[in-house]
């Protein structure tokens, strides 16, 4: 679904990726993680038009997206949700997930994205009117996902999911990924390492902007490499 080939991303002369190669299938959890600062972010934004590359190609579904404007990659069917969740505060759940759905013409096709946000996030429905801020962390973050599916994606970035949040609610907004992937394809960038591993197909290590090592989210958990420098064992 998506190939990343020997990307390079900087910003202005100061290089941040370095040569990176990576690919998400259909139906895959992917997870890319790696420790703050390491380039997770910037190869985010460069894949969702954010940011351009000095070198390397972005394919998805078999077509180059690294040289069209981000709001077009969103129209081929990629979300991104920010880091930090990024919602508008000061307006209401409802219309922070109508925002999401900007790109989708048909008003039918907009009635049906929030039923379905809804009963994947009932609480959602439940507090429709209030505005943005009155939420928890918690709860902000499974808006910005919500808005995210609300573009109707097949591909959906999260940067950052666990940000700020409480591990028990890390575990809980963690749970409703797993419901996701049923309906759309998933790549997680995280900081917590374990975490984004136990759940991911596959999985790929950065660090300082270079790939540095691949595989199954087990066979990542069980490497040297990772236990030292992620898990600390």
């Amino acid at each position: 679904m998506l190939k990343v080939k020997n990307l390079k991303v900087g910003y202005g002369n100061v290089p941040v990726i370095f040569d990176f190669s990576f690919e998400v299938r259909q139906g895959e959890i992917v997870s890319i993680v790696g420790s703050n600062g390491a380039g997770k972010s910037t190869l985010i934004k460069t894949i969702s038009g954010i940011l351009k590359p000095t070198a390397g190609e972005i394919e998805f579904i078999g077509e180059r997206v690294d040289t069209i404007p981000a709001y077009k990659i969103v129209e081929k069917g990629i979300a991104h949700v920010p880091e930090g969740r990024q919602v508008f505060g000061k307006m209401s759940i409802k219309d922070n997930l109508l925002l999401g759905a900007y790109a989708i013409k048909s008003e039918e096709r907009k009635a049906k994205l929030l039923k379905d946000v809804y009963e994947l996030f009932p609480i959602l429905k439940d507090r429709e009117n209030q505005k943005a801020e009155t939420l928890s962390g918690g709860e902000q973050q499974m808006l910005a996902i919500a808005r995210g599916l609300m573009s109707d994606p097949k591909l959906i970035m999260i940067d950052e999911m666990s940000l700020g949040l409480a591990p028990f609610l890390v575990d809980k907004v963690m749970d409703t990924l797993k419901l996701i992937r049923e309906k759309v394809t998933v790549l997680l960038v995280e900081q917590k390492v374990q975490e984004a591993l136990e759940m991911a197909d596959r999985g790929y290590v950065i660090q300082n902007g270079r790939l540095a090592i691949e595989g199954t989210g087990q066979e990542l958990l069980e490497s040297d490499i990772v236990k030292k420098a992620y898990l600390g064992l």
